[in-house]
């Protein structure tokens, strides 16, 4: 089904770029940076712009999730697609937050309290990587499953 395609796609890629920022970007960046303002000069500009992104991502995963679960081709896609859409739904609460409340208070953080603050940026990128994940996995599993 051409809904469950539209769902896959964003997830696939927001899962992809999640586990590439967790497990590459963030660990080799701090090792490669030694100057604590170096390091957060440059996530600062590799995070700019991708606000707008992600929220698109978001948006198109809970509109597919939704509309599978309205017409979805059979009983189990529309149980599937609506755990899948609470975890997105949750998966973009977090990032909400982390971009709204959090960004803004670490521009503004002494260097002091910088690594508080990427301690609990990892922390909330591994929710929605989690969140994210297990959503893409399970419509993945029902819709290949399925045949």
């Amino acid at each position: 089904m051409i809904l469950e395609a539209v769902y896959l796609l964003p997830a696939a890629v927001w899962t992809g770029s999640m586990t590439y920022s967790l497990a590459v970007v963030q660990p080799r960046s701090a090792r490669f940076f030694r100057e604590d303002d170096q390091l957060e000069e440059f996530l600062t500009v590799l995070a700019h712009g991708n606000r707008w992104r992600v929220l698109a991502m978001a948006a198109t995963l809970i509109a597919s999730a939704s509309a599978v679960i309205a017409v979805g081709p059979w009983s189990g896609s529309r149980v599937v697609y609506g755990i899948a859409l609470v975890l997105d739904v949750a998966a973009t609460a977090v990032f909400v937050h982390v971009s709204w409340r959090h960004w803004p208070a670490r521009v503004f953080a002494l260097a002091q309290e910088r690594p508080d603050f990427r301690r609990k940026l990892r922390r909330s990128a591994r929710a929605i990587w989690l969140l994210v994940g297990a959503g893409f996995v399970l419509t993945l599993v029902a819709s290949v499953g399925r045949g």
